[in-house]
């Protein structure tokens, strides 16, 4: 072993699971029809949108998010709570709850409602700032809302 090289990197592994500190939080703006998704860096300081999840059933979508928690080794995941304008929860934020509840279940992760008004709205006003068609703009609006959800999150939360 070269001596100017440290030992711990002789010792790392590709597939050696990671340190869970530095385990990632995932995102998630849930619509009937889509999925935007948000994963942070893996030092938790940024947010970054993915592909936007087109619906089918629940256990494939179940399955989708399945792949993105193993893929980013995310540790916690943080829902969008539809809330009305007076803050109040709505036929949606039960909806949500349920959800909520289900990917708990499902993956044993620690799963949070994060107050979502306004982050499409927000993300349409981004959006709509762009060169980016109407087409593409309507399939990026979720990841951004996505986004916005997990940036508003991380704001309120940064020691996680």
């Amino acid at each position: 072993m070269p001596r100017n090289f440290p030992a711990a990197i002789y010792n790392y592994r590709m597939d050696a699971p990671a340190d869970p500190a530095r385990r990632r939080v995932l995102a998630l703006d849930v619509g009937s029809k889509r999925i935007g998704v948000a994963v942070t860096d893996p030092l938790g300081i940024t947010a970054q949108g993915l592909e936007t999840i087109q619906r089918q059933n629940k256990r494939r979508d179940l399955q989708a998010l399945g792949e993105l928690l193993a893929k980013y080794e995310v540790r916690e995941i943080v829902v969008g709570l539809p809330l009305r304008l007076s803050g109040a929860e709505g036929t949606q934020s039960e909806k949500m709850r349920r959800f909520a509840d289900d990917l708990h279940a499902h993956f044993g992760v620690t799963v949070h409602l994060w107050d979502e008004r306004w982050t499409s709205t927000e993300a349409n006003r981004l959006l709509r700032e762009t060169d980016l068609s109407i087409k593409k703009r309507g399939q990026a609006v979720d990841r951004m809302a996505a986004t916005l959800i997990l940036q508003s999150w991380m704001e309120a939360h940064p020691t996680h």
